[in-house]
């Protein structure tokens, strides 16, 4: 089992609950529908990870960079960044015939977070990067958002408890694409110019 560390102590989320479909940009990338709600789904802790894999199961992987959040007594406490990966093929056969999307999603290994720190009180000043490669890939913020991070937390809250520690992965912008090994994946969270996170992960 993987923990995360918020600050210097290391959590272990119970859960890792996901947004689907928040960038306008993004589903247009991937030709996907508008969504008329809020589109979430989980990943169960078994899905973390420190290594960023190119492949599972011999499949490959796609990265998606995401702005995250660690809950804590029921409000948004930490700030973090993830990569939630997915098995695109998979997943494409599993939406042509209406089935849900864990087996793309929620496999072992899914999702690996940089660390967390505490939520700054204006999250619209949040802003971060992937760079592959020291090549800008994606960037994302808040304004971008359909859902903002407290209206997702809103929305959680009204059919399912978020407990301690748990992570809300809000979504991610255009630029996603295939993790290809050896390659060098460097996410920042910024708040305005400031860097708050850098963490790389070395695809494997």
């Amino acid at each position: 089992m993987t923990s995360v560390i918020f600050q210097t102590e290391a959590c272990t989320p119970g859960k890792v609950v996901c947004i689907g479909r928040n960038y306008v940009e993004h589903v247009d990338e991937l030709g996907n529908e508008m969504p008329d709600e809020m589109v979430v789904f989980n990943k169960p802790v078994s899905s973390l990870s420190d290594t960023l894999h190119a492949t599972h199961n011999d499949e490959p992987l796609h990265y998606e960079c995401e702005l995250c959040f660690m809950v804590a007594h029921g409000e948004l406490a930490g700030v973090g960044l993830g990569l939630d990966l997915t098995k695109r093929e998979t997943q494409s056969r599993l939406k042509s015939k209406g089935l849900p999307w864990e087996r793309a999603k929620a496999f072992n290994g899914s999702a690996t977070f940089s660390l967390f720190v505490p939520v700054p009180e204006n999250l619209n000043d949040l802003k971060f990067t992937l760079h592959i490669n020291n090549e800008l890939t994606q960037h994302g913020n808040p304004a971008l958002m359909m859902y903002s991070p407290q209206m997702i937390l809103n929305e959680l809250n009204g059919f399912m408890s978020l407990n301690d520690h748990d992570i809300i992965m809000t979504g991610t912008p255009k630029g996603v694409g295939q993790v290809t090994a050896g390659n060098h994946f460097t996410a920042r969270l910024y708040l305005k110019n400031d860097c708050l996170i850098e963490h790389t992960w070395i695809a494997q």
